[in-house]
């Protein structure tokens, strides 16, 4: 871990004036995304609206809300596709909403996802400011708004809230707010399976915090063990010297609770056992192979030219994600960023199955592009704005495109 890590927490009141910028920025590039999709969708006569609410995995979570999870589709090849894949967290909150407002699921849905993705700004602006500072965090909010992909934050999906929670739960660690990061760790692993990486980055954190406290406390001798123990940590203002041991150990209980509830009440409910969650997955094709599946995908793009040119870029796109993250290293990142990031790039690229949804899994790993969000702080605003710009727009006018034609894969 860097000194980076245990950098006080900027004062509350001010919080949101600081990330008023990149809030406002943030806005602005997903409402431009709505409204080329609204006229798009006008001219080939389909509603936007339903295209992101209720099409698509959309369905699934709007399906579990209204009927609770039982409900399975079996295709003609023998494959069955159970809504026990779905965590249960996003249909929680739309049942919220339509229990306390004349929406719909559907709506809610759309509702929740607007909402966590403003807050999932906030969170990704806390964590590079954190790191980077002010302009750091602004321009890494922007990047993530323009993402090829980013539609999806705009649709009643569970990418925006995933990414809400693992982004503060992150911050929560590299503030030493322990209970805090396992709360959200909690939640973030009833949200998506890739919550896993939420409770690892909490976990090896942690770990590494005991590790450089008993080493402090060795090298100061039995008379400063004490003091030294105190002071390893940067928990939020306990004078005991065990009550940020304590809040760590609260934190790392808390972290895996979600996913491996879920888990294991799936497991129960299919009869099945702790292994039942992989089998609902196998159902839909889904696993972890190390990524032969994919590379052989690729590799199959290459037996004709046009279908070439997209095994070529899919190449790039996988060699681009590894070298963003070698860079991260390099730049010595906050090992809790390096890890969530690992975990989350691993499960994406080496998932076995549903090749097109890649970029859509890589969505919450949003320290990916921090080295790219420090480098276009440096730049003058002119510039940036210039670079940023273009990509803004032909991220809407993709995602428009994409969302009429074969959808979020």
């Amino acid at each position: 871990m860097t000194d980076l890590e245990t950098r006080a927490a900027p004062p509350r009141a001010g919080a949101l004036r600081r990330a008023a910028p990149a809030l406002l920025g943030y806005a602005a590039v997903r409402a431009l995304g709505l409204i080329v999709l609204a006229l798009w969708s006008a001219a080939r006569d389909k509603s936007a609206y339903t295209l992101l609410t209720a099409r698509w995995d959309a369905l699934w979570y709007t399906r579990v809300a209204e009927l609770g999870y039982g409900y399975e589709v079996r295709l003609a090849n023998g494959d069955v596709h159970s809504n026990l894949a779905f965590f249960p967290l996003l249909p929680w909150l739309e049942r919220l909403v339509a229990a306390v407002s004349p929406l719909s699921y559907a709506d809610g849905g759309f509702v929740v996802s607007l909402c966590a993705s403003l807050a999932a700004a906030w969170g990704i602006f806390a964590v590079a400011e954190h790191v980077y500072g002010r302009r750091a965090g602004v321009c890494a909010v922007l990047l993530w708004a323009v993402l090829p992909v980013g539609i999806v934050q705009s649709m009643a999906y569970s990418e925006s809230l995933f990414t809400a929670l693992a982004a503060w739960s992150l911050y929560a660690v590299l503030t030493g707010r322990w209970p805090t990061a396992g709360a959200l760790a909690l939640l973030a692993g009833l949200t998506r399976p890739v919550g896993v990486a939420v409770v690892a980055a909490v976990w090896v954190a942690a770990v590494v915090s005991f590790v450089r406290e008993r080493r402090a406390a060795e090298a100061a001798g039995a008379h400063g063990a004490t003091r030294a123990a105190g002071s390893a940590d940067a928990d939020n203002g306990d004078n005991a010297s065990d009550s940020p041991r304590a809040r760590r150990v609260l934190g790392m209980l808390l972290a895996p609770l979600g996913t491996v509830g879920y888990v294991l009440w799936v497991g129960h409910r299919t009869g099945k056992g702790p292994l039942g969650y992989l089998d609902v997955q196998a159902g839909w094709r889904n696993g972890f192979d190390g990524g032969y599946a994919f590379a052989r995908f690729v590799a199959e793009k290459f037996t004709s030219f046009p279908s070439a040119l997209a095994g070529a870029g899919l190449i790039v796109g996988v060699a681009s994600v590894i070298w963003l993250y070698g860079v991260g290293v390099r730049q010595r990142q906050p090992l809790p960023l390096l890890v969530y990031t690992g975990v989350v790039t691993a499960l994406a690229l080496c998932a076995s199955s549903y090749f097109g949804s890649k970029p859509r899994l890589l969505l919450p790993a949003f320290p990916l592009l921090l080295p790219l969000a420090l480098a276009l702080s440096r730049l003058r605003m002119r510039r940036s704005a210039w670079v940023l710009g273009p990509v803004a727009v032909a991220s809407a006018v993709y995602g428009a495109f994409w969302l009429n034609g074969s959808g979020p894969p």
